[in-house]
């Protein structure tokens, strides 16, 4: 049984979390920008193309690309559900919705792994702990985001979206497999991702025809650099790392984060102010978070458990011998003057 099943995250586990909700979260800007010189297909996948030669030229260094016919039918599949079919949806839906909008529908993705974990695992049931968590996170990001950026959204992008966040719930489960299959973090990105690159450089190549198009400048090739290199390279080694250690519903909760992450980046380093919204809308984020651990809620209810035996030995000690006595002797004579007749 993993561990994610038999108890909370790690400090270090929350930290890797943190972690892949900032470089997740500088894709939305990398995508922005590409965008402004490259179509959809070209993008997503430059960005998966460049990450699965980076890596699966460090996996075979390491030795460690992997073997199999069966696994490499896993890693494409995950490649599918978790590069190919997210990516294309989520660049696609860029073109036309606005980030806060973006990143309300990408919150969704801990429920989808939610009911997907429960309906297809053992071990990583619904609880009420993480229901109510998964809700409080959900309000919270649409809290900090705030409700006019709803104003006039329409069309399929807004479906398109929640596509992407159906499929990551699918690859968060799926992708457990490969660990029970030996295959180490690295190689399960190097795979996924040659798999992925396999899907959409030719759909890029047919459609796109990239050598009729405008040379990009160099924000766009930047762009596509910190795309392939940081939210997808690194991303993903952090990501089935955790995803073996922690679960698919742990690691789901990133989508949570990822609003937060650019938000105090902004305050850090860009002067920008935080607004009592946003600061309600990460408190709820902080709360769902809370909830769904369940630490602080065993802590204070274990507190509570402990207390009342004490509380109850605390009574009988201070009533004494005699009052004990007297107590007995009147639970007594109210037995026998209920008795009937016969008995007496």
């Amino acid at each position: 049984m993993p561990a994610s099943a038999a108890r909370p995250m790690t400090p270090r586990e929350w930290g890797l979390l943190g972690f892949l909700s900032l470089v997740w979260g500088g894709s939305f800007f990398f995508n922005a920008v590409a965008l402004q010189s490259l179509p959809v297909l070209s993008v997503v996948a430059a960005r998966v193309t460049i990450a699965a030669v980076v890596l699966g030229t460090l996996a075979a260094l390491r030795g460690g690309l992997p073997r199999g016919a069966r696994v490499w039918g896993a890693l494409l599949l995950m490649g599918v559900l978790n590069s190919a079919l997210p990516f294309s949806l989520i660049v696609w839906a860029q073109t036309s919705l606005p980030s806060g909008v973006a990143a309300i529908l990408n919150a969704t993705t801990p429920m989808f792994t939610g009911l997907i974990a429960h309906a297809f695992t053992q071990d990583e049931k619904l609880t009420p702990g993480r229901i109510a968590g998964t809700l409080l996170g959900f309000a919270g990001v649409a809290v900090l985001v705030g409700p006019g950026v709803l104003a006039g959204v329409q069309g399929w992008a807004p479906l398109a979206s929640l596509g992407a966040a159906l499929s990551y719930g699918f690859a968060g489960v799926f992708g457990r497999r490969l660990g029970r299959m030996g295959v180490a973090p690295m190689s399960a990105a190097a795979g996924q991702l040659l798999g992925a690159s396999l899907i959409l450089a030719p759909l890029a190549l047919a459609l796109d025809r990239p050598w009729t198009l405008p040379a990009p400048g160099l924000p766009a090739v930047a762009a596509i650099l910190g795309l392939a290199l940081l939210s997808t390279a690194l991303a993903y080694v952090v990501f089935f790392r955790l995803l073996a250690s922690a679960g698919a519903m742990n690691l789901a909760l990133v989508t949570l984060l990822v609003p937060v992450s650019a938000l105090l980046l902004g305050a850090l380093f860009l002067g920008e102010a935080l607004t009592a919204g946003e600061a309600a809308g990460m408190a709820l984020i902080a709360l769902g978070l809370a909830a769904i651990d369940g630490r602080a809620w065993r802590a204070l209810t274990g507190q509570a458990r402990a207390a009342s035996p004490a509380a109850a030995a605390t009574s009988s000690a201070a009533s004494g011998p005699e009052a004990q006595g007297r107590n007995r002797s009147r639970n007594a004579a109210s037995a026998a003057s209920q008795s009937p007749p016969g008995a007496r």
